[in-house]
Parts: C-alpha cells; sequence; structure tokens
C-alpha cells in the first residue's frame, strides 16, 4: 500500500478512538502518568508507596475512576517506587520503574501476558556504567529497540542527563549508554541544583523522524515544562550532535521559556511528565500531521500552591507542527534543522 494509504488508514484508526472528549483535569492526584491504548481500552501505570498499580477504562477520562489493580509491591524494601512506565511488546506488558532510596535509584522491570495481572518479582536493568537513573521507557526505532532514561553521569547529583542504550530484548540492555541530551540551555537552567531533563518519551513524526518529548527544569517548581528533541533525518541516535532541541519549551506555564511562537498555559502550572497516548505503545502509531491526538501529563491547577501533593493526571492532546526551525551554536554539525514540531493543547 502507498505511504498515502497507510496514513489515511492510521488517522483514521486514530481519529475513531471512542471516549476521547476535550483536555482536562481527571479526579486522580497523582503524578507521572503512563498510559497506552489495547484496542478500544485504555492502560494506565502508576506507582502508590511502595507499589505499582494498572487501571483499564474505555477512555481516558475514566481511567481515574477505575479500579487500581496492585500488580506488584516492594516485598524486597527496595526503596521509593517512582514512575513506572507500561509498555507493551511481542504481546507481552513490561513495566519499567526506577527503586531506591537517595543515590541508589535504579531501574528495575516486571513483566506479564496480562496488563493487570501475572507479573512476576522485578529484575534490575544491567544498565551501562550503573549509575542513577529513574524514568525509564523501551520503544522501537526502524527495527530496532532502544532503553531511554533519565540519570547522572556519576555518582553525585549535579544534573539528570537523557541517556540511550540498545536493547537485545526488553529486558537486556546491550552496549554503551549514549548521552543525548544535557540541560545546558538558560530556558531549561531557570531552577536548579540538580538541573533537570527527564521524563523522556519517543514519538515519530509524520515523516518518520524519531523525537524524545521531554520535561525540563525542577518538578517542584512551576517551571517544569515540555520540550523537544528531533533526531536530523538519516541520524543516528547515539550521536549527540545529530539531536536538535527545541529552542524553548513546548508546553509550559511561563512565557519567559517558551519557544517563540507557542503560548504558555492558561489553566495549569508546570506541566510535565507527559504519556503519548499510543496503539500498544508503540511509536510506529505515532498519529500523522492534521488533527490533535490524545496525550495525558500531570500539571498543578492555576490557583493552587505548586506543591508535589497538589499534582493531578490531566487529559490533553498534541498536534505535530510543520516546517519547524531548531537552532543552536558552537557544536559540532549544522547550525540549524527544520522539520516537525509539536504543540500540546490543555
Amino acid at each position: 500500500m502507498a505511504a498515502a494509504g497507510i496514513t489515511a488508514l492510521l488517522a483514521a484508526a486514530l481519529l475513531t478512538v471512542p471516549g476521547e472528549a476535550e483536555a482536562g483535569q481527571t479526579t486522580l492526584r497523582a503524578a507521572d502518568p503512563s498510559v497506552l491504548r489495547v484496542g478500544s481500552t485504555y492502560v494506565s501505570a502508576q506507582s502508590t508507596g511502595g507499589a505499582i498499580v494498572v487501571r483499564q477504562a474505555p477512555s481516558t477520562e475514566e481511567l481515574a475512576g477505575a479500579p487500581a489493580r496492585t500488580v506488584w509491591s516492594d516485598a524486597g524494601n527496595l526503596g521509593e517506587v517512582w514512575a513506572p512506565e507500561i509498555v507493551r511488546d511481542g504481546g507481552r506488558y513490561y513495566i519499567y520503574f526506577s527503586a531506591g532510596r537517595g543515590p541508589a535509584h535504579r531501574m528495575y522491570v516486571i513483566h506479564s501476558a496480562g496488563p493487570d495481572s501475572g507479573y512476576g518479582a522485578a529484575s534490575k536493568l544491567a544498565l551501562p556504567d550503573d549509575k542513577w537513573a529513574v524514568d525509564g521507557t523501551l520503544f522501537t526505532f526502524e527495527g530496532r529497540r532502544w532503553f531511554l532514561w533519565s540519570g547522572w553521569a556519576g555518582d553525585t547529583n549535579v544534573e539528570q542527563n537523557l541517556y540511550l542504550v540498545a536493547m537485545s530484548d526488553p529486558t537486556t540492555p546491550t552496549g554503551p549508554r549514549y548521552v543525548i541530551s544535557q540541560p545546558r540551555e538558560p530556558w531549561e537552567r531557570v531552577v536548579g541544583d540538580p538541573f533537570i531533563n527527564e521524563a523522556p518519551e519517543a514519538v515519530r513524526d509524520p515523516n518518520g523522524q524519531l523525537h524524545v518529548v521531554y520535561s525540563a527544569n525542577g518538578s517542584w517548581s512551576e517551571q517544569y515544562c515540555l520540550a523537544d528533541l528531533r533526531l536530523r533525518a538519516g541520524g543516528d541516535p547515539t550521536y549527540v550532535w545529530d539531536w536538535y532541541k527545541s529552542n524553548g519549551c513546548l508546553f509550559g506555564s511561563n512565557r519567559d521559556t517558551m519557544m517563540a511562537g507557542w503560548d504558555p498555559t492558561l489553566h495549569v502550572n508546570g506541566p510535565g511528565h507527559h504519556t503519548f497516548v499510543l496503539l500498544d505503545g508503540d511509536i510506529g502509531t505515532s498519529p500523522p500531521a492534521g488533527p490533535r491526538f490524545p496525550l495525558m501529563f500531570h500539571a498543578v491547577p492555576k490557583g493552587t500552591p505548586y506543591e508535589w501533593g497538589n499534582r493531578y493526571w490531566y487529559t490533553g492532546t498534541f498536534t505535530w507542527w510543520g516546517d519547524t526551525t531548531y537552532r543552536r551554536a558552537n557544536v559540532p554539525g549544522p547550525t540549524s534543522d527544520t522539520g516537525w514540531s509539536l504543540k500540546f493543547f490543555e
């Protein structure tokens, strides 16, 4: 089938997803949403203290009210359990999460044939260099699996970088880790100690190019926002200078840090740690250009003190935004790259 025909079919499939409505605050007071769609069912994962729960519902709006089934508990006393990410690969469900205390945080994985039962004991991912790691996710791009996460270069909490490693299967990293982003731009260093790039999510644009949308600035501040990395056409995902970074936040609540042409939020502060709600969680089902498509993110309602305890899951939408140039200076390679970017809506 011609590419145009595939795109039309994909657009039709995504547009007829049942239950999608306008963006809005859910009743779930929580952080770090992870949601995928399997057929007509939406599946989410969330940490609750020392456990991970999974919900299933016919729409993103109904997830907050759906029964929360505990699929894993920290019987081994690993410590703080953060940001579970639910992924589907080869018909199985994998939930990646970070656990530990302070500098001991590392990535773990559990898996099952079903979304909300049958998970076994957690296994620690053998990430190269074995440094502090959070917010990990798995994706496949051009036939190859990759694991993407936020971590430290060394053993001290100076900054959180984004790293990539190849995977021979959903639980086995192979080869070295590669840094693909560091929080070095002024707009992502408004709040620091440490400076933050975290919560990366892969998505593929209408040209087939890889993007990594991530959260910048500290989550303890309303400066928290979403920004984009775009891999140049034909680029090497492991080569940091083949990635081009948006020149500001693409989804945030402070005009001073927004990329030119992007507006700040009207109803929430500090939107971040999002999830693209893709069919089977597969970036191969990323939406084509044109209409809006669903995502979820956490934020604090405007008029409410910005505190971690005031974060809610929100439903939102995004659309691809074409002919957008990202510029850079004093680095190897071309100083600009033009292609698709993203616009986000509350």
